[in-house]
Formats: structure tokens, C-alpha cells, sequence
């Protein structure tokens, strides 16, 4: 058995943090929250319209432009993985926001000068879905493609680190208020970046409808713009931590410690045969049954692998206990993320629905106000944001009579019940989408893509208003379920892996896309993914997704079956004393949380 204290404390950033109260404090707020609100406008404000602007200014089929807008989604929520290593291990929040701050600013001014120069994009053409039309350059594409990369690499350095530097600018554990402190900006910021989100698919999709590209790119540049100002005057009153040591380091030692040791016979556990290594004070002194392999990691091999103070010579040949355990928790829940990434499709779709509104009447009223194409997903952000305060004050009072647990239904109930909802979703998706091209056949519309059909978009609203449900469950759910699992210090894993798991969900999205653009146009028949909605059948891509869902429904059910038998006799006690509860609580914010809103993407 062996014991050291953690010699990375010596350099935490707790006491850096409250060297003095003349920097950070209330006064920091307007930069920071303003950073990330005028970000949330401003990007997500270009999302909804964007597969209009690929189609008739770049003359884009809509099989690839929805491709390319899920792979910017991809690429938008695999960075912030890189943003929060780099901050953690490297270069510290501040930077890393300020460098994301400036490089998404860069990457909207070259989409908004995609607008403004004609040269910028192929010659116009009136009616790009029947016509031949000029397709886009190589220089053309770059400069547009360049934009996006640029923006997705902004997001990245901004969202994971917003959160988490604005707490590291009220967190003061010497005051006896804090906690308060705390919990007043954890609510505020999440009510701005909500509001942030309804303005951007409402009215800066509105500004676009209204006075086109040139003024609804134009005005999203200006927001990020003042965004990078308010961020960077703020620069003398912030509290700079430097970066600590990363998870994903640590996640790395254990497996090349496991693999350099790979020789090693691992005694029975209950032989207490082994000396295992770990902290001074740590209750984690031998490591759990399962993924024994592991185990070698944090297995001593000789007197030589540590120094005279207890710590391991070479991190990379000999890790804690904790470390082997940490990344165990990991493994074991990555069965049970997979089970999100078809639900990740569903919610990631941006373009078709965007297209089916275009094609129908979108007044709220008969010759009342005419809703956006672009807006619909609003309907999603709102049945979200209603149910997370309905089930907290409301269903979860009501199940737990029924279900004999405080929290209503578990976490795994939760995130079940989303998938079958989202089932629900695309099936009813599919049915209107069928009605919808009945009708346009019905009325003539058949060969004219840019007909209007006679039949209100208000239909689309359903599946909206039960894709935000499915949402509020499984997505919500995962990132709670991760935190469950994880010790305190895992907590910024959480996000990362739902993060990453929209990610592979764009991708998969974009490649069934592909798939079935090249499959279902054989034998001389019209792909369902068809520039013309009319003469396509997105219904039965819409089908495709159900069918896929359901599926994935099993697979669920198959993965937390194997979850629940591998947890029976290995749950883990976590080194989270009482004594560092408030700090902790603090982390489970500023480390983990990152932007609570997850639609649209």
C-alpha cells in the first residue's frame, strides 16, 4: 500500500483564485454574460435560414446542403471538446474564450461578405431546383466553407469555458453568502442564454425573411462584434486561473500505464495480494472487479516506482486508484451514450423541416402574421423550456406519489421515455409530411417546387412541440445520468459526452442522407431526398428515422440491463468529503454544466 499527497494542489487554482477581491465580482458580469448571449444570437440565428441559402444562392441540392449543415453541426459540437481540453490543460479559460471570441467574429464576417459580393457565389439563378444552374467554385465554396469551419472553431473555444470563467469570478468560499451568489448567476445566465436562443430563431430569422442576406448576416456580425468588445474591456477586472491538469490526460496515463504493464499477473482480488497505489486520504485504496485489465495501471510493481515522498516516479507507468476508476465509470457508460446518437439525428434536424414550412401557408391566422420558415423550431425551445418547470414543480410531485421516490421517475425511466417519444415524433413527422405531399400533387403542385401548398405549416407545430419533450427527457436526462456516475471532478465529462454524441448524430445524419440520395435514384426512379418535396417522399425518410428509433429503443433497453448487472457490487465511493461540499457544488456548475441549452445545434 501506498500514500502521497496530490502534488498538483500545490498549484490549484483556489488560492490563485482569492488572492484578492479586486478582481472578479459582480462587476464582470455584463462582460461575461454579454459574451455569450450576443455568441448565442448571433450563431444560432444563422442555423434555421441557412439551408435556404445553400440552396438558392449556391445552387446546392438539398440532399447536400443538409449534408453540409450536419457536418457544421458535427464539427460546431465536436470542438468544444477541443476548447475545453486546450483550456484545461494549456491556456486557461480567458484566452481560450478571447481567441474563440475574436476567431467566430472572423468567421461571420466572411459569411456576411458572401452576401455582400455577388462575386462570392455563383452567378443568380431564378429557379435553382428545375433549372441548370451555375454551380459554386472551389475559391466560392472555400471562402464559404472557411466561414463555417471559423465559426464552429469560435463556438468551441466559447461554450465549454463561459460558464465555468464567470463562476471562477464570484466563487469565494470566505463568503458566507456565496452559495446564494452562486445559485442567483447559475439562473441568470441560464435565463439569458434561453432568451438568447428564442430571439435568434425568431428575429434574426425574421430580419433575414424580411431585408435578406445582406442585413440578416450583417446584423448577427454587429452582435459578435460587440460581443468580442464587452469580452475583452472586461479584460483588467477578470480573476485569470491557470489551467490545471486535464481528465483527458490523466484518462491517457491509465491506458498506456495498463498497456506498459500489460505483463503483469493480477492477483485475486480477495487475496489482498496486490499494493496498489493511491492518494494520501483517499478512500479509493483497491480497485472494483470490473475491467480488471485496468487494474495494472494502479498495481506497484516494485519499491522503485515511487520516490521518497510517495509519488509515482513516472505517471505514465503508475497511476492512482482513482485515475483507474475514473476511467472505468467512463467505459461504463459509453454503452448507454451510444443509445443517444439516433435520438441525436432526430434532433438535429434543421433543414427538411425548414423546406416543408417553406412550401405551405405559414400565416398564424388567415391573413394574420406569417410565421418565418426558419422559426418553427421555436415551438421546440418552448415545449422544452415549459416542460423542465412543469416536471420540477409539478409531474415530479405528482409520480413520486405513485412511484415511491422523491425524484418522480429515475433517470434511466427519463431518458427511456424520450426515445419512445421521439419515435412518436418522426412518425408524426412522416404523416405530415404525407399529407403535405398529397396535397400539393392534389392541387397541381407536383412538378413545381416553389408552389405553396394550401395547408396551414401550423401542422409542423406537433412534431416541433414533441421533438422539444423528447429533448427535455433523454438529453437532459443523459448529462443528469452522467453526473450520477461520475465523482465531482468528472463533472465537465458530462457535457462532453453528450456534446460528442450530437456530434456522431450529425454525422450519422448526413450519411444516411447520402445513402439514401444514392440508393433510392436507381433504376431511373426520383430520390426521396428529391430537390422537389413534391415529387421526393421525405416521408419516407421521416419513416426511415422511425423505424431506426425503434430500434434504438431495444437497443436502450439491452444497455441498461447490462449497465444495472455490472453495477450490482461495484458502486464506488467517491473521495467528496462534507468539508468540500460548497466548492464542490461550485464545480458541478462552473466545470460541468457549459451551456445548458442544447437545441438547436
Amino acid at each position: 500500500m501506498a500514500s502521497m499527497e496530490n502534488p498538483d494542489q500545490t498549484k490549484s487554482g483556489d488560492e490563485e483564485k482569492h488572492v484578492t477581491r479586486k478582481l472578479g465580482g459582480l462587476k464582470t458580469m455584463p462582460f461575461v454574460i454579454s459574451n455569450e448571449t450576443f455568441e448565442k444570437v448571433a450563431s444560432f440565428g444563422l442555423l434555421p435560414n441557412m439551408i435556404l441559402y445553400l440552396t438558392n444562392e449556391y445552387h446546392m441540392s438539398i440532399a447536400t446542403g443538409a449534408n453540409v449543415l450536419f457536418i457544421w453541426s458535427a464539427i460546431s459540437n465536436f470542438m468544444p471538446i477541443l476548447g475545453a481540453f486546450l483550456s484545461d490543460s494549456f491556456l486557461g479559460r480567458f484566452l481560450v474564450i478571447a481567441l474563440g471570441t475574436v476567431t467566430s467574429l472572423i468567421g461571420m464576417s466572411l459569411l456576411w461578405l458572401t452576401a455582400v459580393f455577388p462575386q462570392a457565389r455563383p452567378p443568380h439563378c431564378d429557379s435553382p431546383m428545375t433549372e441548370s444552374c451555375v454551380k459554386a467554385n472551389s475559391a466560392q465554396l472555400a471562402h464559404l466553407f472557411g466561414s463555417f469551419v471559423l465559426m464552429s472553431i469560435g463556438a468551441g473555444g466559447i461554450r465549454p469555458c463561459s460558464l465555468a470563467f464567470g463562476a471562477d469570478q464570484l466563487y469565494d468560499p470566505s463568503n458566507p453568502k456565496n452559495k446564494r451568489v452562486m445559485q442567483s448567476f447559475f439562473n441568470w445566465y441560464y435565463a439569458s442564454v434561453g432568451l438568447a436562443i428564442m430571439i435568434s430563431i425568431t428575429v434574426i430569422v425574421y430580419i433575414q425573411d424580411k431585408a435578406g442576406w445582406v442585413v440578416g448576416f450583417g446584423v448577427p456580425v454587429g452582435l459578435m462584434f460587440i460581443s468580442t468588445v464587452m469580452f475583452l474591456l472586461g479584460s483588467p477586472l477578470y480573476i485569470k486561473l491557470m489551467p490545471n491538469k486535464s481528465l483527458f490526460t490523466s484518462f491517457a496515463q491509465v491506458t498506456e500505464a495498463a498497456w506498459n504493464n500489460r505483463d503483469l499477473v493480477l492477483p485475486p482480488m480477495e487475496s489482498g495480494g496486490a499494493i496498489w497505489y493511491f492518494h494520501k486520504g483517499s478512500k479509493l485504496i483497491t480497485p472494483t472487479e470490473k475491467l480488471r485489465f485496468l487494474n495494472k495501471a494502479c498495481m506497484i510493481r516494485s519499491p522503485e516506482d515511487i520516490d521518497m515522498d510517495g509519488r509515482a516516479l513516472n505517471p505514465w507507468n503508475l497511476c492512482t486508484v482513482k485515475q483507474v476508476e475514473e476511467l472505468k465509470a467512463l467505459i461504463k457508460v459509453l454503452p448507454i451514450w451510444s443509445s443517444g446518437i439516433i435520438i441525436a439525428v432526430t434532433i438535429s434536424q434543421q433543414s427538411f423541416p425548414v423546406l416543408q414550412a417553406n412550401s405551405m401557408d405559414r400565416h398564424l391566422i388567415p391573413g394574420g402574421l406569417k410565421i418565418p420558415a426558419g422559426s418553427f423550431g421555436v415551438f421546440a425551445m418552448i415545449t422544452l423550456t415549459i416542460w423542465v418547470a412543469a416536471y420540477d414543480r409539478i409531474v415530479v410531485p405528482l409520480l413520486s406519489k405513485f412511484t415511491k421516490r422523491s425524484q418522480g421517475l429515475s433517470l434511466k425511466e427519463r431518458m427511456g421515455f424520450g426515445l419512445i417519444i421521439s419515435c412518436v415524433a418522426t412518425a408524426v413527422a412522416g404523416l405530415v409530411e404525407s399529407k403535405r405531399r398529397a396535397a400539393a400533387i392534389r392541387q397541381g403542385l407536383a412538378d413545381n417546387p416553389y408552389g405553396v401548398v394550401h395547408m396551414s405549416a401550423m401542422w409542423l407545430v406537433p412534431q416541433h412541440c414533441l421533438i422539444g419533450l423528447a429533448e427535455g427527457l433523454n438529453a437532459i436526462g443523459q448529462i443528469e445520468f452522467y453526473y450520477s456516475q461520475f465523482p465531482k471532478s468528472m463533472a465537465s465529462i458530462g457535457v462532453a459526452l453528450f456534446t460528442l454524441g450530437m456530434a456522431v448524430g450529425n454525422l450519422i445524419g448526413s450519411l444516411i442522407v447520402s445513402i439514401l440520395k444514392k440508393v433510392t435514384k436507381t433504376h431511373g426512379r426520383v430520390s426521396w431526398v428529391s430537390n422537389s418535396l413534391n415529387k421526393g417522399h421525405y416521408d419516407y425518410y421521416y419513416w426511415l428515422l422511425t423505424a431506426l428509433s425503434v430500434i434504438n429503443v431495444f437497443y436502450y433497453l439491452l444497455c441498461i440491463w447490462a449497465f444495472g448487472s455490472t453495477e450490482n457490487g461495484n458502486k464506488v465511493e467517491w473521495d467528496e468529503g462534507d468539508g468540500m461540499q460548497d466548492e464542490l457544488e461550485a464545480d458541478d456548475h462552473a466545470k460541468g454544466k457549459g451551456s445548458p441549452i442544447v437545441f438547436p445545434h
